[in-house]
């Protein structure tokens, strides 16, 4: 369907190769992207060597940045379509929200951490990932959709399988740093 020069991705009106030719492109660059995050995962080598405890909190704090961006970009690109989004109110209000979420879990993280590895260095670790990982996400969420929104591709389609990657390898960048930060 073709709506201010953009032709979305609607599986009640679109063929099955008209959606193929809509969504591979992003998430072909999803897996590339996907390859780069494994490679960013391995640089952290020594800090996961020297605490394989790190390890364990790599899927929780990658999902849950995921989940935050994801709501946001599913919210924007829903809003995107209907004409009622105005990415700077946006980018305001989900900043905020953010902050809010990252302080939420990182401070639910924390206690959980710190009495089941009883390590104040690992709880630290995990609680501030969460807290700076989830405050990102709905930025990241928000400019990847926005990007593709002024590209005139259909952010629905576009966006998720790109900002989840970018969200990811940023949550790895962030975890990463601050174990080495804090294990090393």
């Amino acid at each position: 369907m073709k709506k201010d020069n953009i032709e979305y991705a609607d599986d009640d009106t679109e063929s099955i190769k008209t959606l193929l030719r809509l969504r591979v492109p992003s998430l072909v660059l999803g897996l590339v992207l996907g390859v780069a995050l494994s490679f960013v995962t391995s640089r952290f080598e020594e800090v996961l060597a020297k605490n394989i405890s790190v390890a364990y909190f790599i899927p929780f704090v990658v999902y849950i940045a995921d989940a935050v961006g994801a709501q946001t970009q599913s919210i924007y690109a829903r809003d995107l379509r209907t004409e009622k989004a105005h990415f700077k109110k946006y980018l305001f209000k989900e900043g905020i929200l953010g902050v809010l979420f990252g302080s939420i879990f990182g401070l639910f993280i924390f206690p959980i951490v710190l009495f089941w590895f009883n390590s104040i260095l690992l709880a630290m670790t995990v609680a501030i990932s969460v807290f700076c990982a989830i405050s990102l996400a709905p930025i990241i969420a928000l400019l990847i959709t926005e990007i593709f929104e002024l590209e005139h591709s259909d952010p629905a389609a576009s966006s998720g399988p790109i900002s989840t990657v970018i969200q990811d390898v940023v949550s790895i960048l962030i975890y990463g740093f601050i174990a080495s930060a804090f294990i090393l």
